[in-house]
């Protein structure tokens, strides 16, 4: 998988958003929906519908402010990079590198980008059964959550082989952006004067 949809990949599971078609296999997608057939056009006279009473409005709440989770994205890539620089290893061109080098710049990337997540999030598995155990999923699983994969028909409950046991943040410290700066700035630009 390419560095940069792998990284789409865990900020779509971080954020519970749809993971991009680009990383999904594809076997996994679902199949297109068959072209409906020709309808008879003829005109039919229909029944009139039954009188519908009129429903009682319910009280409106203001909505909750939206996090930003544009602003979110931005501030733990900047947690990635200031810990492991991860951006700088994956804008980087490693072609022309030996196995050894990319190796060793790995381990430092992988290091400190550990770190960083152990410092700024706290982390737990979706499902705690092991990895290839038969599990059963529940009519009214959360979608965020648990990701049905192979051949999904009909009806909860589900039942199938846990492929990965996911993963959601329990706690996160990120840190706050000060009033008029820029969220989405990852990394400031250095200079050396």
């Amino acid at each position: 998988m390419h560095p940069i949809l792998a990284l789409r990949a865990f900020f779509a599971a971080l954020f519970g958003r749809p993971l991009p078609k680009e990383v999904i296999p594809a076997g996994l997608l679902p199949a297109p929906a068959p072209e409906a057939p020709a309808l008879d056009t003829a005109p039919t006279k229909l029944p009139e519908p039954a009188p519908v009473p009129e429903p009682v409005p319910e009280p409106v709440k203001a909505p909750e402010p939206a996090p930003n989770l544009d602003g979110a994205a931005a501030q733990t890539l900047g947690v990635l990079q200031a810990g492991g620089r991860l951006l700088d290893f994956l804008a980087e061109e490693i072609e022309s590198y030996d196995d050894a080098d990319i190796g060793a710049a790995v381990r430092e990337v992988h290091r400190g980008c550990k770190k960083a997540l152990a410092d700024h999030f706290d982390l737990a598995p979706v499902r705690t059964e092991d990895e290839e155990a038969m599990v059963t999923v529940a009519a009214g699983f959360n979608p965020a959550e648990v990701r049905l994969v192979g051949n999904v028909v009909g009806q909860p409950p589900f039942s199938g082989t846990l492929k990965h046991k996911g993963w959601k943040a329990t706690a996160v410290r990120l840190p706050k952006v000060p009033a008029g700066e820029d969220g989405l700035v990852i990394a400031p630009a250095e200079v050396e004067v």
